[in-house]
């Protein structure tokens, strides 16, 4: 099944995280999404041709993160928006931080 048509699945306390492999594997799945030096986090910049454009998209990752009940960190720089994944849960990730990058992705 697509990343994109999955659905999250709340994760529990004592739930470990990815491992490495399997962080691998997804990571092919999303693209132009980045893992962070601490292989904690995936995170990925989009750019938009100004500040309301910027808005329009974050408010559309708002809907997803909501319906998912799997919230990203968004940081908005006027034009540009970075978006940060991983399961607060897990101290790590999760399947369900490539599921809402999935989601992202199609929205692009």
């Amino acid at each position: 099944m697509n990343l994109k048509d999955k659905k999250c699945i709340p994760c529990e306390g004592g739930t470990p995280s990815l491992t490495s492999e399997e962080t691998k594997t997804l990571l092919k799945k999303v693209s132009e999404w980045q893992l962070d030096s601490a292989v904690k986090k995936i995170w990925r910049a989009f750019s938009f041709k100004n500040f309301v454009e910027a808005m329009k998209f974050v408010n559309r990752v708002a809907d997803i993160a909501e319906t998912e009940g799997h919230h990203p960190d968004i940081h908005i720089f006027y034009n540009r928006v970075h978006i940060e994944l991983w399961t607060h849960a897990v101290n790590g990730l999760s399947e369900n931080d490539f599921i809402v990058a999935a989601k992202i992705d199609a929205l692009m």
